[in-house]
């Protein structure tokens, strides 16, 4: 993964497969790497487990997170993004069904970038696919690590 490519972390293979679509039709050419759980989100980021042969130090341009899914969720993969030194000034935007004021509040608490309900409509979730790419991708000056 280099630089430019994008980390979604989706347990749903059907929204998984709709955010690649979106993505498409945004005409956003960016690589999508997905992974379907926190614990395997983790291990890629930390090149561990099955990404071991991965370099670390090649971080997403984004990251993408889902918050219900299995072995960690995403309050706690976001949590240990927080955490590590090498991670901590990843871009995550939260991107689900979810709009409980709870889970806004409490994934802001722990340093989310941005939080985003999927829409529903298809169109609608191309338009905020492409803001999404427009905004971090384009215009976002991202932080130089060292």
């Amino acid at each position: 993964m280099n630089q430019s490519d994008i980390l979604l972390i989706e347990d749903n293979p059907d929204d998984a497969e709709l955010t690649r679509i979106a993505f498409t039709e945004a005409g956003i050419d960016r690589q999508l790497v997905v992974v379907s759980d926190g614990a395997a989100a983790l291990d890629y980021l930390f090149a561990r487990g099955e990404y071991a042969d991965r370099d670390v130090k090649q971080l997403p341009a984004i990251v993408l997170l889902d918050l219900n899914l299995p072995k960690l969720d995403g309050r706690e993969v976001l949590q240990a993004i927080r955490g590590d030194a090498r991670t901590r000034a990843l871009p995550v935007v939260v991107l689900t069904t979810s709009d409980e004021p709870f889970d806004v509040e409490a994934t802001y608490a722990l340093g989310v970038n941005s939080y985003i309900r999927k829409p529903v409509e298809f169109e609608q979730f191309v338009g905020v696919v492409k803001q999404i790419g427009l905004y971090w991708l384009v215009l976002n000056q991202p932080r130089v690590a060292g």
